[in-house]
Order: structure tokens, then sequence, then C-alpha cells
């Protein structure tokens, strides 16, 4: 559009009529948002000037219109007009007059909101910063125009504080004199402003603006508006620097403390406020509050059951309430040691007539958190003061109190009998009163389906726990609950129940319902509710395990009738129907490389069962099973995972089906081994899975010589049949231990060129005998110390392989002899030979384990002699001590807490580079470059990476950002990949600590996602290549996520960089939608 155009709307912006200033106004917005327009230097302060008059328009239509143009014109008119415009917009606010001094301050943080270059963010605040503080600090100036300007500098700081900070200092002191201020807008204001400013201070400045405000907490005769101001402050203050407040913790804490505990009853305020900033101490400097924990859980506990905010109001319910209950479980987690103080606060609070039902709420749901995330017997001494109050609460009016009381009741059945074999706890006087109190709202129709469902879950806990105490009482309560099964409210939830009672221990008599309770289920299987058909089914399976010889045959005949529907409508026959549905299904399944765990498991029980069916037949079902492993033209062999599941499958079926067919069927397989042509390699693989698979589980000593005509196949050429036969030996010596496990430590004697594969048998004997507990005695009585002597023997080959096989070994034994094995392996820790070092260390690693072992408690005072090998001046122990290190944190966090604060640092430095370890290779032609640290840097990295996930607490996340961190974000490939995931890891996690060093983390980063490589590159460095940018991206897409990230204008800048290459920005759009 010509400028003509454009000088014709600006002056019927300044007509009389307000219709025509809109419309002129409107169209002008339109023009400056085409993406072609471009105005020249007289139409750029014409232009100006008129939006800036139009803002005080006395039409609020028209100024709100001027306002929008704003933001487009800061993006196409010069620097000068900017500045010019930030100038005289500051003037209105600070000398014009009342009336335009809310669309000023609007208009001022339009343009600063616009504002993205370095260079004119550093010429709008040199204008800018000396008037905000002069409107902030002059004393004539009105409490309207200080509020506006702190509003202003709030948002300038938030963006460009880091811009500034030469003017830091003085930003600060001028902030800090208006904490004092008599008008508590601007005390409020002047907080926001500091908190943003905090994010750049330097270390010295966050110093002394917290030294400032403890000097004045400390003076006990300012006023206590004032007092709770600073304490305010402080919370921000935390809040906003994360981890860096850590230091000044030692003069904050204990005057929070003091104030909280010395303030009046009137001053709920002040101990909210000191409350509030305790809170953030706990979560931003997790480190450094540590030895506060005990005084602030005290203070705590102290005023759990006091909460002046809530109000009597039944029915009302708040937005927070799933954050307080975040906050609830926070708490929940830690209190074992004070159980005794919490069950009083939880008595007041419920037994106490002046506690509304708001309070009731929360202390039950903080009741059920606890009992549920700590052991029963902590509980023991306090149950007569805990059930007593629970119960009355069961009994109260309000719908929410019953509803929560009734799940607390819940987990009061699990505490008063927690197994069933012992019991330390006389729970029988308890049971009668719970019975009742859950009857009586049981039986209750007149209530709410809250309580309704809560009292049947609860009822059927209680009969499944206490059945065998409740014989008289059952045949009035389980006819209630069969009739809930008849209301649709309560369907559900009522099959739920009774799924629970038939699977307790006890065996409850369910005769008095049995007949009744099966017909009504079988019923809702033609339901079209998904979810009660899928819980009918599972309470179906229970009580046809639990009461099956009590059910009629005539309840049989429907159920199947039922079931049959269900599989097939049109199926008259389940048998015909499993047959040519369902087992060819099985058999597609059974080839996948993913099937494991209860999948596998319930597999296998489904071939078992085919055995006895009559419309299959075992050899059926084996070939069928065999045949599976077949490779196909299609996809060509089997996956190892899924020989090993067809090999578990058909061992099952063979003992499943008896004696004879087992024993034919080894038979079998004997043959395909003896059959030496090595045509059919794939048929000898499955035969040894198969024969150890069967082996393992029955004693093969009636077929002769089979332990030879396995070892036979270790002279193999192909390594899968060698490490199948090796697999085969140790798990047929599992199903005979005499007979077999001497055969197998003779031939590690006496066969040294096929040693490594007959420790791998042994492997295989001690890690079923360490997971299985049957057979733990004959193993330990007659050959611990002859495998103990072999292994140890071992730990100096030269082979890797054969190490780390005996580090498994010695592990695994560990789990079955704790108290012989971890002393000796902590002897061999100073042992004068590396590899030795090394294999004990990381035996260590093997023996733990992620269930609870006995070696856990005579492994805790002994597992520092092993970490500390990371000191070790051999590379291979330091790398064996990181990865004991990993899976300790992993699998058994506790057993390494305590050490960290000495280990952190020796961990941080096997991620550095060193020079020493990196070698050149002289190939003729030219030399090759080999670095000898890289897997010990990767370790380390990913030992940091598991650390993050158990033992944040124990970590400072700022001292290994810098430099380890950036420092593998610019190392090798593979050490690349775990820091992306850690950088990730660490953004949702310490987004302060992240956040404070942004800066350094954007040219790492644009390396990596900007690394082309060469023209002559193989397929596989272009997709390693591929894969590290889109892994690097992703650290970004983390980093993007950050509250406060666009305040680094280097990280914005990548960011634009990334969306202005189409190829990265496709990438990175991918990455961020997984």
């Amino acid at each position: 559009m010509a400028n003509s155009n454009i000088n014709n709307m600006l002056e019927k912006m300044t007509g009389k009529d307000k219709d025509y200033r809109y419309m002129a106004t409107s169209d002008l917005l339109n023009e400056l948002n085409r993406e072609g327009f471009k105005a020249d230097a007289d139409l750029e302060v014409k232009l100006s000037n008129i939006v800036l008059q139009q803002l005080e328009d006395a039409s609020g239509d028209v100024s709100g219109l001027a306002v929008k143009c704003l933001a487009p014109i800061v993006k196409k008119v010069c620097e000068e007009r900017i500045l010019d415009m930030t100038n005289k917009l500051c003037d209105k606010l600070l000398n014009g007059k009342d009336q335009h001094r809310d669309i000023a301050s609007i208009a001022m943080k339009a343009i600063v909101s616009e504002v993205t270059t370095t260079t004119l963010a550093q010429r709008v605040l040199m204008s800018l910063l000396p008037q905000l503080i002069k409107g902030i600090t002059s004393s004539g100036k009105s409490t309207e125009i200080k509020c506006e300007c702190l509003d202003i500098l709030c948002d300038v700081l938030h963006r460009f504080g880091n811009l500034m900070t030469k003017d830091h200092e003085e930003l600060l002191a001028a902030l800090l004199s208006q904490l004092g201020s008599n008008q508590a807008t601007v005390r409020k204001k002047s907080i926001s402003c500091i908190a943003s400013l905090a994010s750049s201070l330097s270390d010295d400045l966050l110093a002394k603006a917290t030294f400032e405000v403890v000097q004045l907490l400390k003076n006990k005769n300012i006023k206590p508006e004032i007092t709770r101001t600073n304490i305010q402050m402080i919370g921000a203050l935390s809040r906003s620097v994360g981890y860096r407040f850590g230091p000044h913790l030692g003069e904050t804490v204990p005057l929070l403390i003091d104030y909280c505990t010395s303030a009046s009853e009137t001053e709920e305020e002040l101990r909210e406020y000191s409350m509030q900033a305790l809170e953030s101490f706990l979560l931003r400097c997790p480190r450094d509050i540590s030895s506060y924990c005990d005084d602030i859980l005290n203070l705590t506990l102290e005023y759990i059951s006091y909460d002046p905010n809530f109000t009597d109001n039944m029915e009302e319910d708040t937005d927070d309430e799933g954050q307080e209950e975040e906050e609830d479980e926070y708490v929940a987690y830690c209190l074992a040691d004070h159980i005794g103080s919490l069950v009083s606060g939880i008595e007041r609070a419920l037994n106490d007539k002046t506690s509304n039902s708001n309070l009731k709420i929360e202390a039950l749901v903080f009741t059920k958190l606890v009992m549920a995330s700590h052991s029963p017997s902590v509980f023991h001494p306090y149950i007569q003061a805990l059930s007593s109050p629970v119960l009355s609460a069961v009994g109260e009016r309000y719908y929410k109190v019953t509803a929560e009381a009734l799940r607390v009741c819940g987990e009061l059945v699990r505490v008063l009998r927690p197994n069933f074999e012992t019991c330390t706890l006389d729970f029988r006087p308890y049971v009668g009163p719970i019975y009742n109190a859950i009857l009586a709202r049981l039986a209750n129709q007149d209530q709410d389906q809250e309580v309704k469902e809560c009292a049947i879950s609860c009822m059927s806990l209680i009969i499944s726990t206490f059945g065998d105490n409740l014989q008289l009482e059952l045949p009035a309560c389980l006819p209630i609950l069969v009739d809930r099964m008849g209301n649709e409210i309560t369907r559900l939830t009522s099959v739920k129940a009774f799924a629970v009672i038939a699977n307790s221990p006890l065996r409850i008599d369910l005769s008095c319902v049995l007949e009744q309770v099966v017909s009504e289920l079988t019923t809702f299987l033609r339901k079209a509710n998904r979810a009660l058909r899928q819980a009918t089914l599972g309470t179906l399976n229970s009580l046809v395990v639990a009461h099956g010889d009590q059910i009629g045959s005539s309840a049989y005949e429907i159920i199947i009738s039922e079931l049959s529907t269900l599989i097939r409508k049109s199926s008259q026959n389940v048998g015909l129907t499993i047959r040519y549905k369902v087992l060819p299904q099985a058999l597609i399944l059974i080839r996948s490389s993913l099937l494991q765990g209860q999948a596998l498991q319930t597999l296998q029980r489904f071939f078992a069962s085919l055995v006895h069916s009559a419309n299959t037949s075992f050899e059926t079902l084996l070939d069928s099973l065999l045949s599976s492993a077949k490779p196909s033209p299609q996809s060509g062999g089997l996956a190892k995972q899924a020989l090993y599941s067809v090999a578990q499958c058909v061992a099952v079926l063979c003992l499943a089906a008896g004696d004879q067919k087992c024993a034919s069927t080894v038979e079998m397989l004997k043959g395909i081994l003896k059959d030496d042509s090595g045509t059919n390699t794939a048929k000898q693989h499955l035969a040894l899975l198969c024969l150890g698979e069967i082996g393992r589980r029955k004693d093969l000593s009636m077929h002769a010589h089979i332990e030879n005509i396995v070892i036979e196949s270790f002279q193999s050429p192909f390594e899968e049949i060698k490490s199948a036969a090796s697999y085969a030996l140790g798990n047929i010596a599992v199903g005979n231990l005499s007979k077999y496990l001497p055969f197998i430590l003779d031939q590690i004697d006496h066969r040294q060129k096929k040693q490594y594969l007959l420790l791998h048998s042994l492997k295989e004997v001690i890690a079923r005998q360490s997971v299985d507990r049957a057979g733990h005695g004959e193993l330990q009585d007659t050959y611990v110390e002859k495998i103990l002597s072999l292994l140890f023997n071992h730990c100096e080959s030269e082979e890797e392989g054969v190490r780390n096989v005996v580090a498994e070994c010695l592990g695994k034994i560990a789990l079955i002899e704790p108290r012989k094995l971890i002393p000796a392996l902590k002897d061999r820790t100073t042992s004068p030979t590396a590899f030795t070092r090394a294999t004990v260390v990381i035996a260590v690693k093997y023996s733990i384990v992620e269930r609870p072992e006995k070696v856990d408690e005579i492994l805790y005072p002994k597992v520092s002699s092993f970490l500390m090998l990371i000191k070790d001046n051999d590379r291979h122990v330091r790398r064996a001590a990181v990865l004991a290190l990993s899976t300790a944190a992993h699998n058994k966090p506790n057993l390494i807490k305590g050490l960290l604060p000495e280990l952190l640092h020796l961990l941080y430095d096997q991620t550095v580079v060193k020079q020493e370890l990196i070698r050149t290779v002289d190939l003729g032609p030219f030399k090759h470059v080999v670095d000898d640290g890289l897997e010990l840097r990767k370790a380390a990295f990913e030992c940091v990476d598991t650390l993050l996930d158990s033992c944040l607490d124990q970590m400072n996340p700022s001292s290994f950002i810098v430099p380890y961190l950036i420092s593998g974000l610019t190392d090798h490939y593979d050490v690349k990949m775990p820091c992306h995931l850690i950088l990730s890891k660490l953004a949702d996690k310490c987004p302060s600590a992240v956040l404070a060093v942004l800066d350094s983390l954007v040219d790492p980063l644009n390396k990596t996602i900007s690394h082309k490589p060469k023209a002559d590159a193989v397929k596989q460095e272009v997709d390693r290549n591929e894969d590290m940018i889109r892994s690097a991206l992703r650290a970004i897409a983390s980093l993007s996520r950050i509250s406060g990230g666009d305040c680094s204008l280097k990280f914005k800048k990548l960011m634009d960089d990334i969306m202005k290459s189409a190829p990265l920005a496709e990438k990175y759009n991918s990455v961020r939608s997984e």
C-alpha cells in the first residue's frame, strides 16, 4: 500500500468522529501486520507519534487498538524510533496525567515484550532503567506510580536481567529500600522484582541481599507487617535461585523456626509465610537443608492438626485438593520415627469437637498415606489410639469424612494382620469393633455412592483378613454383599469384593451365598459393560479355584455356555475353538522376541493345560511348538529370546504330559544332537535349549551319558550352538546337582580350552540356586568350597569374558552364602593383581539385586571397601567400581547414600578426558587414535544418570553441570548420548541449576545439531549422526520447557535457528511429540 494511503489513515485517526478513528486504527493494525509493510523515515516518525497520541484517546476501544499496533510497529521501525517511544511513554508514566498512567504502563510492557535483539535490549535498558529507578525511589511519587514502575521493572528483569549486570547493585539497593514501604502493594511488588533480579545476581550480591533481609529479621522492634514482608522475601529468593540459596540456610532457617515458635496465636500469617519459606528450602536445597530436617519435621508435626484457613462449610470443595494430597504424600514417607507424635495430632484432629469437616478429611487422608507407606509394625503400639477416632469418623454425618475413614479402615486391617503365618500383635480385640462399624455403613442404603463403594471394599478386606474370627457373623454379612451385586450402582465394586474374599488364604466359607453369587456373575457376562465383564471373569476364576468343589454341575454348564458365547458366539464347542482359533495365535505370539515375564508364564500354563484336552494330543502340540521355531523364508530365524520361550513351553508341556512322554521327548532330542551331519543347526540349537529347560525341571540322570552328548556340542563351529550347549549342561545339572555338578567342576579343571563355556554352565547352576530357594542346603554343604577355590583361581584370567563369568558366579554365590563370600571378596580388594580387584568389585555388583536379600545387611558396612576402588590406579578397576556404584544406585540406593559425599567427586573425575589414556596405533598407511578411557567415561555418565533418579537429594547438580556435563556434551558420540539424557533429566528435576548456566550449554548443543558427516561417510556413520542430532534436540526440547529459559538470548537464538532450518525444525517437532 502506498505511503499516501497510510497518511490518509493517520489523518482519519486524529479526526473528531470516534467511529472513523476506530476504523482507521483497525485498518492501520491490519496494514502493520502485513508481511511486506515498510515505512520511510518520515512516516516512521509520524506513525509512532500518532499511535502514541491514540493511546490517550477518549474511546477505550480506540486506545485498545492503539496498544495492539505497538507490537508490529516495534518490528517494523528503526531502533531510534523505539527508544523515542520508550522515553515518551516513560515520561507519561512518571509525569503525565493520572487517567493516562495505566495505558502508558500497558504500552510500555507491550514494547518491552517485543524487544528481541541484544543490542536493542541494551539501548532500551540504558534509557529505561534510570527513569524506573527514579520512579521507584523518589519520595514525591505516588504509590500508583511506584507500583506501575515496579510492574514494568519486573518484566524487564525477567527478560533481560542478565544484560544489566553493571546495574545490579544499584537496582538491588533501590528495591531493597522499598521492602520497608508503608504501602503493602509496593512491598509485594518489590518482592517480585527482587526475585526476578535474583536469578541473574552474582553470588556476592545474592549474599548481600540475603544479609540485609536477615538483619532486618533479627530486629524484633520493626513493624509486624515489615517482618512478614521480609520472611516472604526470603521464600521468594529461595524459589528464584534454588540450590544457590543453600549457603545461606545457616542464617535463615533458625530465624524462621524461631519466628514460628515465638509467634502469638493471632500471627497466623507470619507462621504461614515462614512455613512456606521452609518448604521452599526443602524442595530446592535438599542437600544443605538436611541438618535442619528434624527441627522442621517437629515443627510440622506440631502444626499438622492446626490450619486457621479451614472453614466449617461441609460442602466446600477446593481446587487445591490434588496439590494438598501430593504435599501430604511428600511428608508421609519420612515419618517412621515420629509416629507417636503424629498419632496424638490425628487424635486431636478427629476427636476435638471444634475440628471442622475439612480438617478431619485432611487428617484421615494423611493417616491413610502414612499407614500405606510404612511397615505395619511401626503402628502396632498405637492401634488402640488410632482405631477409636477412625471408627468414630466412620459414623460421621458428612459423606466425605465417612468415605476417607472407610479407606483408613482398609489400611488399618492390613496393619493389624500383615501376614497370615505369624503376627506379633493380638488383633482379635479389634476385629469386632471394626466389623460392626463397617457393617452399619454397609447395611445403610440411604447414603452417598462413594460411601457405599468404600464400605463394600472395606468389608471385603475385613472378611478376607479376619474371616476365621467372623464365622458366626458371615451368614448375616455375606447376603448384604450379594444384595449390593443386584444394584447397578454398586455392582462392579461388589463383584471385585467377592474376588478379594475368594482369594483369601483363609478359604472363607461362602456356602451360604455361593450358588447365588455364581448365578449373578454368569448373568453379568452378558452385560455390555466391559469393565464389569472383565471383573466378573476374574471373580469367577477365583471362585472356581477356591471353591470349585462346591459349585454344582448345572452352574458349571451355565458358566461354560456363557464363556463360549464370549469366545465366539457361533461356537458350540469351546475345545475346538481353542484348538483352531486360540492355539494358532499362541504359536504366533511365542515367536515374539518381546514375550517375557507374566505373559510367558501364562502361555506356559496354557500349553500345559492343553495336554489334557480331548481335542489336542501331546504329539500334535509338541510338533506345533517345535515347528514354530523353524526359520521362515520371510523373516529368517527366530530371535534368541523367542527360542528360549519355545524351549520353556516345550519343557512345561513334557512335564504336564507325564514321565513316559517326557522321557521319549528327551530321547528324541538326544537323537537330534547325535546326528553329526551339522546340516540343521537351528534344530540342534533348539534341542539343546529344550534339554536344558526340561533338565532344570526334572532329573535326567536316567538318560545315560546325556551330559557327554551335550558337551560334544562344545566342538561346534557355531557360537550359538556352543552357547546353547553351555546353557543346557548347566540347567541339566540343576536337576541333579550330586551327579552333574562334580562333572562340570572336573571338566573345568581338565579342559582348559573350554573353560569359558564350562564356567557359563557353572554360572547357570549357581544362578538358579540363588533365585530358587530349594536346594540351597545341597549346594552349600557339598560344593561351595570347591567352587570358590576354582573361581578365585580364575580371577586373574587374561580373558575378559572368563573374568566376567567368574564375577557373576561369585556374585550369585554371595546371595546364597553372604557371610562367607563378602569377607573373602573384601580381602581381595587389596590384591596386587588389577584383574582380581576388578573381578571382586564386579562380583559385588552382581550380588546387589532388586529384591531384599540377606546379603544386604552384611554388605552394607563393607560396601565402601569395594566402591572406593574408584580411586584405583588401573582403569579396569575404576570402571568396575563405577558399574557397581551404578547398580547399587539403581537397585539398593540406601546402600550407598551415606558414601556419596565422598564418592561423587571421585565419580565426576572419571568423566574427564585423560590424555594419558589416549594412544596412537601405527597401522602403516595411516594412524589410528585409540581412547582407552572412553568406556570408563561412558559408564561414569550413565552412573550419574542413575543417581539422578535414586539419590538426587544427595547431589548438588550445579557442581556436576560445570564443568563435567558441559565437557561430556563435547565428547565422543558414546558419551554425548547419556549426557543428553542427563541434561533432559536435570532440566525437569533441577531447572534452577540448569537455568543458571543455560548460556554455556548452548554452544556444545549447537555444535552437535550442526555437525554433518563427511561426504564419503558410510551409512552407519550417517545413521549414528542422525541419532545424535535427535538426542541433542530432545535435550533442547527439555530446556525449552524450563520457566525463564527465554531470558537467555543465546538459547533463544538457538531456538530461532532451529526453527529457521527446515530439516532441524522437522526433527525438533518430531521429538517434541514423542
